[in-house]
């Protein structure tokens, strides 16, 4: 069974910082590339982070420098960290395959997601 949950997730004030966790399961977890995408209100779903098997990482250009990600292959477990944090983060923040992973009816599954926002 494919799983994604995601948490950590809150209410902040600018310049504060959250660390995210997701718990995936090993079908989508191990050997892939996993990622952090995050979808602000009217906004499409973007990528922000990623990690490979060898714990190369990856980053947007608007959280570099900002957000480390990192995992725990014992757990099955990704993780967000996100330090000086401003109001334009606020968002939905998934885990996920990087790419998605896809459902066998083609459509990308996604977990709930955690929300994050940033007051100014």
């Amino acid at each position: 069974q494919v799983q994604l949950v995601e948490s950590g997730g809150g209410l902040v004030q600018a310049g504060g910082s959250l660390r995210l966790s997701c718990a995936a399961s090993g079908s989508i977890f191990s050997g892939n590339v996993m990622g952090w995408y995050r979808q602000a209100p009217g906004k499409q779903r973007d990528l922000v982070a990623s990690i490979t098997t060898y714990s190369s990482t990856g980053y947007a250009d608007s959280v570099k420098g900002r957000f480390t990600i990192s995992r725990d292959t014992a757990k099955n477990t990704v993780y967000l960290q996100m330090n000086n944090l401003k109001p334009e983060d606020t968002a939905v923040y998934y885990c996920n395959r990087n790419p998605p992973w896809r459902g066998p009816y083609g459509s990308d599954y996604w977990g709930k997601g955690t929300l994050v926002t940033v007051s100014s």
